[in-house]
């Protein structure tokens, strides 16, 4: 272990708890904490934009406080309008479906297993592969933005994000005028309001591009104006926009305040001026409810909405927010004397508050939030633990409920895929889109981790409700669902009958070196598998049903983890080259999961760990490694008594956990934003104040010295 790197980045934190409730003599000033957070921007930089949002729908500015210049942060944190609803697919001329996309993948378990793959050969089949995989993708709704061309005219730019009431405020003078722009977004409806005054001329533009479909990127191709259609139709102080892309169909009501003229100033760009010195205006971005109203596209059939004004916007925004910060779990650092303190502070509340602007809708986030596109727009199953677990930790059980209920809706598809695989119960699929279609992947269809994840969450909502009436409720809504997922995870695992145990293979494992032909018992899998089976037999005993028979054996047999001679874990019994092999050392250090993320239990010894936690601490590729292995790394650390090196981890200093001026978990210039990171740090903060089962340490995670204060969180399991 390296001392000096400890003491360098140690002691950050100190929670007074006993076993999971806060020792506090007072209650703490929440809105204090918060906004001593605010962010400040005082200069055009791509990697500093803002963001508004509800948690369904989110809209990010730049330095202006609206979306004037999109191409100077499209490669930095682009400035993005996005929504759950909002998605597109190309025109499927060719009839691709799901199936062309399968193939037969032997694992030698005596039945076909077909897998949703990236083939290559024949052409047709690469074709189907392209196409299901960027088909459906996340659109951008439309860019608001001031009529300015020049960024080298902006000067003097002071801008804030209020946390506390989510309203940025920007000042700046543009070509020697001065501006004031206010941003909300409205708590109930896909709206943004901004309030603008200037002694200079004010214009905003709405523009509108046609979707890129790529992998990652701002989604806009600026350049194909024929594929698509923008109309206008105006009354009185207020206008629609019909946009047309395909078989995609949405509206834009504006509505404003005082003397503007508005009116169609290209293809595919609106002008709103004011005839003024201020501008009030809200922009609410509604899917068409008809989804075969196509031919209604001239507007004559579509109402005009009671749209919210910008009072009525900043006002439910305040409230909203207000609300968010006031319930469920909360941290204040104030107290600690080291100046780093500040810092991990600064991550907790700006992470809490993208979590809320982006996260906390229906259906599961995709990485790069409702800011731009990564992987077609789409989320990834096995990554909802990151996303979404820290709403159970945090006491806020609401909005890990709201984006669970959408694996209801996935239950047959998933239910088909364990069938075509030869399984029993439901396998749920890794990446995919709110219609729960699987996307074809070399890796992702051979994943397991993300199969118990629907249990774990669910467990967090029985463990948050706040009576038997509640329990009983989250019990009828998910019990079937656990049940389906733990018959697949019983039957995936294989019994090995010469050493009479229970393995898993034919899977890669979370570190996805590994291939899926020759893993054998990866250890976080097998970590994760007992501890979700264990849930799902806990969870039939509360439902007044006998436990699952073969699930018991399962539980009883399954493998130990497996090390090698020097007393180290490997990432799978089959892994024997773990430490020998750069390219295994260059990826997630997911073994640590296996105690960290699940609690200690059989198949395991803390001994083993605690020695394999400091080799990969001293020798691991970190600058490879991702925004979620660090907090990972941190809750091994906690578990196993190392409070020091818990901190540590948090605040290593790599790429990967770079948390920039917005709060985004910075990655490479690919991923310059990674919600997964800043999930992962509200989890391993949580579960550090508040400790897990059968703890009886005072904030274990934290060092003792260090006066930390926390309030509502819950244990971990």
């Amino acid at each position: 272990m390296k001392k000096q790197f400890t003491k360098t980045f140690a002691t950050l934190l100190l929670g007074i708890t006993v076993a999971g409730s806060a020792v506090a003599a007072e209650k703490i000033d929440r809105s204090k904490v918060v906004t001593r957070h605010n962010p400040h921007v005082t200069q055009i930089d791509s990697l500093s934009s803002l963001t508004v949002g509800n948690g369904r729908f989110a809209f990010t500015v730049d330095a202006t406080g609206l979306q004037t210049f999109p191409l100077k942060y499209s490669k930095g944190v682009p400035l993005g309008t996005m929504s759950e609803w909002g998605w597109h697919s190309f025109p499927n001329t060719e009839g691709y479906e799901a199936k062309d996309a399968l193939a037969n993948h032997d694992f030698h378990r005596g039945h076909p297993e077909y897998y949703s793959l990236q083939i290559k050969q024949p052409e047709r089949t690469r074709k189907a592969v392209d196409y299901l995989r960027a088909n459906p993708h996340r659109l951008h709704l439309g860019t608001i933005g001031f009529d300015f061309t020049n960024t080298s005219k902006i000067k003097d730019i002071d801008q804030y994000l209020d946390l506390w009431t989510g309203k940025i405020d920007s000042k700046f003078r543009y070509d020697g005028h001065a501006y004031h722009v206010e941003t909300v977004c409205d708590p109930n409806d896909d709206c943004i309001a901004a309030n603008i005054t200037s002694d200079g001329n004010i214009g905003v533009a709405f523009s509108f591009a046609y979707p890129t479909g790529g992998h990652c990127d701002d989604a806009c191709k600026w350049d194909d104006d024929n594929l698509h259609k923008t109309s206008l139709q105006t009354t009185k102080n207020s206008a629609i926009i019909t946009r047309q892309i395909d078989n995609t169909l949405y509206y834009i009501y504006i509505t404003w305040k005082g003397k503007a003229e508005i009116k169609q100033t290209g293809l595919h760009k609106i002008t709103l001026k004011a005839k003024g010195k201020s501008l009030s205006f809200s922009a609410t971005f509604q899917e068409d409810s008809n989804k075969s109203g196509l031919s209604k596209i001239s507007g004559k059939n579509v109402k005009f909405p009671a749209s919210p004004n910008f009072p009525s916007c900043a006002k439910g925004s305040a409230n909203r927010w207000s609300e968010y910060w006031n319930e469920g779990g909360f941290i204040d650092l104030g107290n600690v004397k080291d100046k780093r303190a500040a810092e991990l502070e600064r991550r907790i509340i700006l992470s809490q508050y993208l979590m809320g602007a982006q996260e906390a809708g229906n259906i599961p986030p995709q990485e790069t939030g409702l800011t731009y596109n990564s992987w077609f727009g789409k989320f990834h199953l096995e990554m909802t633990w990151w996303h979404l677990v820290h709403y159970g930790l945090w006491n806020k059980p609401e909005l890990l409920d709201r984006q669970l209920s959408w694996y209801a809706s996935a239950e047959e598809k998933a239910r088909l895929i364990a069938q075509r695989q030869g399984f029993k119960g439901v396998r749920w699929m890794k990446m995919t889109d709110p219609s729960a279609e699987e996307a074809p992947s070399n890796v992702g269809s051979f994943l397991i981790w993300q199969q118990p994840h629907l249990t774990y969450m669910a467990e967090l909502l029985y463990r948050a409700a706040k009576s038997d009436d509640e329990r009983a409720k989250v019990l009828d809504k998910y019990g079937k669902l656990v049940d389906e997922t733990a018959l697949f995870m019983t039957d995936f695992a294989e019994y090995d009958a010469p050493r009479d145990r229970y393995i898993l293979r034919g899977c890669i494992p979370a570190q996805e070196t590994l291939k899926a032909d020759s893993t054998i018992n990866p250890p976080f899998e097998l970590s994760y598998w007992l501890t979700a089976l264990d849930m799902s037999q806990k969870w039939r005993t509360r439902r007044g049903l006998a436990p699952m028979e073969d699930t018991q054996k399962v539980i009883d047999k399954l493998s130990p983890l497996a090390f090698n001679s020097d007393g180290l874990y490997l990432a799978a019994e089959s892994a024997v080259n773990t430490y020998t092999d750069i390219r295994m050392t260059s990826d997630h250090p997911a073994l640590l999961g296996a105690l960290g993320m699940m609690p200690d239990n059989k198949l395991l010894d803390k001994k083993v760990m605690a020695k394999t936690l400091r080799w990969i601490w001293d020798n691991w590729n970190w600058d490879k490694t991702w925004g979620w292995d660090y907090p990972m790394t941190a809750m091994t650390c906690a578990r196993l008594g190392e409070a020091d090196m818990a901190v540590d981890a948090l605040l290593m200093p790599k790429r990967t956990n770079t948390y920039l001026v917005s709060g985004h978990n910075y990655q490479d210039q690919r991923l310059r934003l990674y919600m997964p990171g800043n999930g992962g740090l509200l989890t391993a903060v949580a579960m550090m104040c508040a400790g897990w089962d059968g703890c009886n340490t005072s904030t274990p995670g934290f060092p003792k010295d260090w006066d930390v204060k926390w309030e509502g969180l819950l244990p971990m399991p």
